[in-house]
């Protein structure tokens, strides 16, 4: 049964320093049906532009023309964490990777739900950078995290305008990170702190080391890896696998092919050799054949042989950093890297994935130490420039 729409102009009033409007608007219940209630909102303060009632009344159309021409969906009164749980996360997980899913999940529980529950057409721009600001504070976070949270936020805005429950522009669109602790610089492993690993660790952690250190594959991809996929010369990532899920890689563009250098193949040949000779499966598998636990294998046995060595444990990450940073050093062009990394464009493997190394930074301004002495003649002063 369609609900009668009833056109309204609201009750605009004074109280304090503020104007606000009273008006009334079909809200949506818990048990699916609908309610019109009165609802009041704050228009502006009382000052400059806005000192007059007839002023404020101008910005009332704002709140109340979308309820007289049909535009606001009773369904935009939910509050964003009503709309976040029982709609944008079913689509989620529906849509999106498992990953991906729990990642937006956890976002939704630890920094948004305790400041949700404001309904999902009041949030404008301007109370969406204000709850950025109490999430920083709240948590301490870095700029990079609450990046995630603003991307996560954009996501459930731009859904609801998909599903036409709101008609009002992205408030996140022109929200800014607030002030913030900055985020910790990433670390890249050097060739030499990977040779110096592969000749302490036991096998197989020493194998799955040079697999992430040579080919730059994500941890998910490492457990992803089959023999099937291996023929001697080069290896095809194919899957992904986060926790118990095996999936596609994370973008079309990561399944692809990565050269297997020599070392490394030696090192492959000898761990099949351990395995039985075997030519299907998953090449770091567990005693059920299924994928590795790399997160297990870090702890058990990783980190505590590098500790005895004082080499320090950084993630799986840092070995995909790493081959970038040290194919950079060789001199292999930007566009090659970003073939072997698989990235989608080249500016992120240059500016996320490349790192400057601390002794290649030295012999530069070493050599421009030396070419300034050649090229540039010191500029000599008379005693009357002398103080």
């Amino acid at each position: 049964m369609a609900r009668t729409r009833h056109h309204q102009a609201g009750y605009v009033f004074k109280k304090g320093s503020n104007w606000y409007v009273r008006y009334r608007e079909d809200v949506l219940l818990e048990d699916g049906s609908f309610k019109r209630i009165q609802k009041c909102r704050r228009l502006a303060n009382a000052t400059g532009q806005y000192r007059t009632k007839r002023a404020a009344k101008q910005l009332v159309d704002e709140i109340i023309g979308p309820l007289n021409d049909g535009a606001s969906k009773p369904e935009s009164t939910m509050s964003l964490n009503q709309f976040i749980e029982v709609a944008y996360l079913p689509y989620v997980s529906d849509q999106k990777r498992p990953s991906t899913y729990s990642g937006y999940k956890n976002i939704w529980l630890r920094y948004v739900q305790p400041n949700g529950g404001v309904a999902l057409r009041d949030v404008r721009t301007f109370e969406a950078e204000q709850m950025l600001k109490i999430i920083a504070r709240q948590g301490d976070l870095s700029r990079t995290t609450l990046g995630h949270i603003k991307h996560f936020l954009s996501g459930v805005f731009r859904f609801a305008r998909r599903q036409g429950v709101l008609h009002t522009p992205n408030p996140m669109h022109d929200v800014e990170i607030p002030k913030c602790r900055p985020a910790g610089e990433t670390y890249a492993y050097s060739l030499e702190e990977e040779t110096q690993m592969l000749a302490i660790l036991p096998e197989p952690a020493a194998t799955v080391v040079a697999m992430a250190a040579f080919t730059g594959a994500r941890k998910g991809e490492l457990r992803g890896l089959t023999w099937e996929n291996y023929d001697g010369s080069e290896i095809r990532v194919m899957k992904s696998v986060w926790r118990n899920h095996v999936d596609e890689p994370k973008r079309p563009k990561s399944k692809a092919a990565i050269p297997v250098i020599a070392p490394l193949k030696a090192l492959l040949e000898r761990h099949r050799a351990r395995c039985g000779n075997v030519r299907r499966g998953f090449i770091f598998s567990n005693e059920q054949g299924r994928p590795m636990n790399l997160e297990a294998l870090a702890v058990d046995v990783i980190r505590p042989a590098l500790g005895k060595a004082d080499l320090p444990w950084y993630g799986w990450h840092a070995f995909r950093r790493g081959l970038a940073t040290n194919l950079h050093r060789l001199g292999v062009s930007d566009k090659v890297i970003q073939q072997i990394l698989r990235h989608a464009n080249v500016t992120t493997t240059m500016n996320i994935y490349v790192k400057t190394v601390s002794v290649d930074a030295a012999n530069a301004m070493k050599t421009l130490e030396t070419m300034c002495a050649t090229t540039v003649q010191p500029q000599r002063f008379g005693s009357s420039h002398l103080m």
